[in-house]
Formats: C-alpha cells, sequence, structure tokens
C-alpha cells in the first residue's frame, strides 16, 4: 500500500503550492542559506565571467531532491543580471523542441534543464554541439533530399540538475565546465530557512519550535518548509497561531513524524528489511515488491537520508538495516540468520 509522503521532497503539486514554494525561494546569494563551499566557487566563477564579459560555464548540479538546485539555478541567473529559462528533460520530446528553445536564447541567457538525465538521446546529441561549438545541427527533410543545416547560437549557458548523476551519458557530462553537487544541510541551517521562511508567510514560531521542526526535516529545505505549512495550519485550527513546542509537537504526532523526521512510509521499508530478512541483505526490487514503491523512488527518495544518518547501507547484496534502526524502531536482532523461503 503506497503511503502519502508530507516528508516526500518531491516538486509541489498544485499551482497554490508551487506559487508559495517561490515566494519563499532567496533570490541571491546572501540570502540562500547553507551550501557555503558551492556559493564560494560559484561566486568566484560568476565574478570572474563577469569580468570577462562572457556567460558563466555549463553548469551541472546534482544531489537528492528538495536541496535546492532549481533555487540555485535562479540565484546565478539574479547574480549575473541575465534571464533564465526553465524545462525539464522530460519536456523535450524531439530535437526540434530543443531548437526552438535554443534558437529563442539571447547572449548571456540561462537554459535550466531539470531532470537532465531523462533527456531523449537524439535530443541530448543535438545538445552536444549546442554545448561545445554553440552551433546546432539539424536536419531538414527526410530520406535522399534531406540535408544538415548549421545554425549559430547565441552564447548561453546550460545548467543541468540531476538527482542521479551516473545516469548521464559521459559525453554529456564531460560537456560541463563545472559539476557541483549539493549535499544535505545541517540542523542550524534548516531552522534558519524555517525561521526565514515564517517571518515571509507572518508566521509567529518560537526558537524551540523551529528547532523541532528543523531536526524532524529530514536535513531538506522543501521539506522543512512543507512541515512549517502544516504546523502553521495547525496552528491557525487548534490554537492561537503561535507555533510554539507544544503546538508543534501535537500537529508532528498527527502527522506521525517522528523525531528523526521518519514517517510510516520510512518505517514500513526499514521494517520490511528487518521482518522479512533479519536487516538485510535484500535486492532493491524486493524492497520494491515489500512495500509497493517504485525502486527509482526509493533510490531517490527514502535511501538518500536513511543513509545519510546511518539507518540503511547499501552492499554488493543488497540493502541492511544498521544498529541505529534497531535501536530507533525499538527492535532487537534475531540470531536466526537464514532468510525465510520465497517459496
Amino acid at each position: 500500500m503506497a503511503i502519502e509522503r508530507i516528508t516526500q521532497p518531491d516538486e509541489p503539486d498544485t499551482p497554490e503550492e508551487k506559487d508559495l514554494e517561490v515566494t519563499l525561494r532567496p533570490k541571491d546569494f546572501k540570502n540562500y542559506i547553507g551550501q557555503e563551499r558551492l556559493k564560494q566557487n560559484l561566486q568566484l566563477a560568476i565574478d570572474a565571467a563577469t569580468k570577462r564579459g562572457e556567460p558563466i560555464d555549463h553548469l551541472l548540479l546534482y544531489g537528492p531532491p528538495g536541496l535546492g538546485k532549481t533555487t540555485m539555478a535562479t540565484v546565478i541567473a539574479n547574480e549575473m543580471g541575465t534571464t533564465i529559462r526553465v524545462t525539464s528533460g522530460p519536456a523535450i520530446e524531439r530535437a526540434g523542441d530543443l531548437a526552438s528553445l535554443l534558437t529563442n536564447l539571447q547572449d548571456g541567457d540561462i537554459l535550466f534543464i531539470d531532470e537532465i538525465h531523462r533527456l531523449h538521446r537524439t535530443v541530448e546529441e543535438v545538445l552536444y554541439s549546442a554545448m561545445e561549438d554553440f552551433k546546432l545541427d539539424i536536419m531538414i527533410g527526410k530520406g535522399p533530399s534531406a540535408r544538415s543545416l548549421r545554425l549559430d547560437l547565441p552564447k548561453f549557458t546550460i545548467i543541468g540538475a540531476t538527482t542521479r548523476a551516473g545516469a548521464l551519458a559521459a559525453p554529456l557530462r564531460d560537456r560541463f565546465g563545472m559539476i557541483h553537487r549539493l549535499e544535505f544541510y545541517k540542523p542550524n541551517e534548516i531552522q534558519k530557512i524555517i525561521e526565514r521562511a515564517a517571518k515571509i508567510l507572518a508566521v509567529s514560531i518560537k526558537p524551540d519550535a523551529a528547532e523541532i521542526l528543523a531536526e524532524r526535516a529530514r536535513l531538506t529545505p522543501r521539506i522543512a518548509n512543507r512541515l512549517l505549512k502544516r504546523v502553521r495550519d495547525y496552528a491557525d485550527v487548534n490554537g492561537d497561531g503561535i507555533i510554539d513546542t507544544a503546538t508543534t509537537t501535537s500537529a508532528l504526532g498527527l502527522l506521525e513524524i517522528d523525531n528523526l523526521g521518519l514517517d510510516p512510509a520510512d518505517r514500513m521499508l526499514l521494517n520490511a528489511i528487518i521482518d522479512n530478512y533479519n536487516g538485510g541483505p535484500v535486492g532493491l526490487d524486493t524492497l520494491a515488491v515489500l512495500t509497493a514503491e517504485e525502486r527509482t523512488t526509493i533510490e531517490d527518495f527514502f535511501e538518500p537520508y536513511m543513509m545519510q544518518i546511518g539507518l540503511i547501507e547499501r552492499t554488493p547484496r543488497g540493502r541492511k538495516t544498521t544498529a541505529k534502526a534497531y535501536k530507533h524502531l525499538g527492535k532487537k536482532k534475531s540470531t536466526y540468520h537464514d532468510q525465510p523461503s520465497l517459496l
């Protein structure tokens, strides 16, 4: 049974949520909290490109979802004083779609491609010469009368974002001048993000309450903002609108989010490994069947955070739970090592 997850750091679904997320996004490095080393490297690249009067090098941002890859791309555009156009890999279905995007860019513009690992191979091949030579090779016509046409493109920058850098073809990855990983945030950074968002939303939140939210936000800004909005709703309905420790604890209890930020779906996955396979190892496909989740969902949404905090491990034979996972769930590891029969 699939469980709806407030702690799943996927993109917002409704227009209202999307508008609110845009409102909460920082517009420049000064207001961008966290990722200090990345900001320093990008600021250096921006200053150098600006001094030379050139666009910034093509940039690949990768890391777990919800850490701010799209926000970082927007900040870079603002810092460069240029225009950013946003699309995604699955949305560019044909080479003609990419040609339309590229020919409408101006010098210095940024084209942000989210989920760039999902580009179609034919589109990807057209992108090679566009990124390297600022030329666009397109075929006109079909059959014997077909001919190749090479168009000059403006000097633009591609910023690609992906949760799966390993899924990118090597020729595409090699054309990025800069490749940076976004790391999970520190709890104190998440607390600052929550307090900043509360100020923008005109919500009164106590420091202790912000700290509790930060501890349970899975080190991810998108989840932190989402939790803040849910706790705000609870405070408006069941209190005086002020988010304090008691209100926060009650709201998170209603959402079934524990002190490590795990929700019922996370605990179901851990219990599936422990109860059915004595803590593992268990293959990813088997785990997907046990939890009724897609294997990509487990890889992209469940695993990164639980590996970060030491609840599961990846091994050549599959996934294993750690002693910390047993302790968190209040379970003891069985001394019986044989796995149950699959028959």
